[in-house]
């Protein structure tokens, strides 16, 4: 079976460097907010090449801290797409905050501006950028929203790590980025981890406080904080992955063109690129009306096809709105993600075009 995504591969190329970087670990006796904790964010802050990077447990705290160290809270409004993974909404939800859903841009699948500009009330505080499938949402225009409307831009850049929006570092751009580093993200623990990056220090230093107990240097809690520390063993493999990540998304890349020349005769959609993005491959999604059977077809040829995300948050039992998101609703019964990842190898990726092709040619004419 051709998996989706298979977070091993990230692991086997670099396996020694990872497995002496445990053993120091291991062996220093320091375990909990160390060395190797301090030394990721500051090798992670140079590699967004932005002043400020700080750890936590992972990439929902991350999006919740964010949330908190803004004075977000309850009685407050954040603008979110319903075209997420559930995490962004959840963190709203733990932070005390609504979420307000709006639609997407159906080409870029990410939060679309003007639906944003439309939500906006006297209770908005914040709009969460989601740079979803490894691609930056429209940040210049949202950026202008955030200070036209006097509002907090935070990035999710769960699914983005190492892309850029004009030359910058996702998470750079808006007040607080948040990362994932869950095993399948471009920058993958063996486990769970996250960060934060912001270039204002008292952020940066709130941050921190609240990621453990809001406590200072002292171990007093100067406010009601949350248990969310990067422990010292993910922090020695993120260190590895780090060093790594950039030829890991070329090699995204070079799978996604492949899809994409392969692939451009067939009756699917395929991803678009935003001008002034770089898209880093999270995922490859494509398009089609007879999503469900082609993912059938797949599993028949032992390929493994994903959907992210089948159905969107706004129907959710836990946020069920009552709206109506006309592009949201209508991408979720076409999306469907093809196996993507480093160390797929060509062959394999020939295997998914091939049966694909295979589909369109013996379906009934209509």
């Amino acid at each position: 079976m051709i998996p989706c995504a298979y977070p091993k591969a990230q692991y086997l190329p670099h396996r020694d460097e990872i497995l002496d970087a445990l053993r120091a670990v291991l062996d220093s006796g320091l375990y909990i907010l160390g060395r190797e904790v301090a030394t990721f964010e500051t090798e992670f802050s140079n590699y967004l090449g932005i002043e400020h990077a700080v750890g936590c447990a992972s990439g929902t705290d991350a999006l919740v801290l964010a949330l908190r160290t803004l004075n977000i809270g309850r009685g407050d409004e954040v603008i979110v797409p319903s075209h997420t993974a559930t995490a962004t909404v959840a963190a709203v939800v733990q932070a005390g905050a609504t979420p307000v859903f709006v639609d997407i841009e159906p080409e870029y699948f990410t939060i679309d501006v003007s639906a944003v500009d439309a939500a906006c009330t006297e209770r908005t505080k914040a709009v969460i950028a989601v740079h979803l499938y490894g691609q930056a949402a429209d940040l210049d225009g949202l950026t202008a929203i955030a200070r036209r409307r006097r509002i907090s831009l935070i990035e999710d850049c769960a699914q983005a790590g190492g892309a850029s929006h004009r030359g910058r570092k996702l998470g750079t751009i808006g007040d607080i980025g948040c990362y994932s580093f869950f095993p399948t993200k471009n920058i993958g623990a063996i486990g769970d981890g996250g960060a934060l990056a912001c270039s204002n220090a008292e952020l940066a230093a709130r941050l921190r406080r609240l990621r453990q107990y809001g406590w200072d240097e002292n171990r007093i809690s100067l406010e009601a904080g949350m248990n969310s520390r990067l422990d010292e063993l993910q922090a020695a493999i993120l260190r590895v992955k780090l060093r790594h990540v950039d030829a890991d998304n070329a090699e995204r890349r070079r799978q996604a063109a492949f899809y994409r020349a392969a692939l451009s005769s067939l009756p699917l959609e395929l991803p678009a690129e935003r001008a002034s993005a770089q898209h880093v491959y999270h995922l490859f999604v494509v398009r089609s009306n007879e999503r469900n059977a082609l993912i059938q077809h797949l599993k028949r040829n032992e390929i493994a096809a994903g959907i992210h995300y089948e159905t969107p948050n706004h129907l959710m039992p836990a946020f069920r709105s009552g709206l109506r998101l006309p592009r949201t609703d209508k991408i979720a019964g076409e999306i469907v993600s093809l196996p993507l990842f480093p160390g797929l190898e060509e062959r394999s990726l020939e295997r998914v075009v091939s049966a694909i092709a295979g589909f369109f040619e013996n379906r009934p004419r209509q």
